[in-house]
């Protein structure tokens, strides 16, 4: 009787270790833990940084920039479709960002800034940092923008 116990107990102990591996491994298949990079930049050949990079169901978009002559609501524009460009390519959109940063050359275009943002993430917008940076934004671009959003 003891033993016919402890062979039903082993058994049972082996069944329930088979499903809950089994489980572990559809979990890891679900969930993507490979970084995968998008428009990399390289310098000299070697890589420098990536335009974004998808990590677990996230996406980190790097900073945007406009270079080229114009106003601040011109960059803005620009800016703004270069994140959504990046955000598409990685499977995302506007409506899936989680956060921004933006960093004006002048706090003073703050105001004009906000015309163009206001309503390009949807009815839910993503929460907002916004800095006026020391020294202008690099590349002479009035404004830079990057952002973190879910697939």
């Amino acid at each position: 009787m003891k033993t016919e116990r402890r062979s039903v107990i082993k058994r049972l102990f082996a069944s329930m270790v088979g499903l809950l591996g089994a489980n572990a491994i559809a979990q890891a298949g679900s969930n993507s833990t490979v970084k995968e990079t998008f428009n990399v930049t390289k310098q000299d050949e070697v890589p420098l940084f990536s335009g974004s990079t998808k990590y677990n169901g996230l996406v980190f978009v790097a900073g945007k920039g406009a270079h080229f002559d114009g106003d601040i609501k011109a960059h803005t524009d620009h800016v703004l479709k270069e994140l959504e460009a990046e955000l598409k390519k990685a499977g995302s959109s506007m409506e899936k960002v989680l956060k921004v940063n933006v960093y004006l050359a002048d706090l003073g275009d703050y105001k004009a800034m906000n015309e163009v943002y206001q309503g390009r993430f949807g009815s839910k917008p993503p929460v907002r940092t916004t800095v006026a940076t020391y020294g202008g934004v690099p590349g002479d671009s009035l404004v830079e923008m990057d952002c973190i959003a879910y697939v």
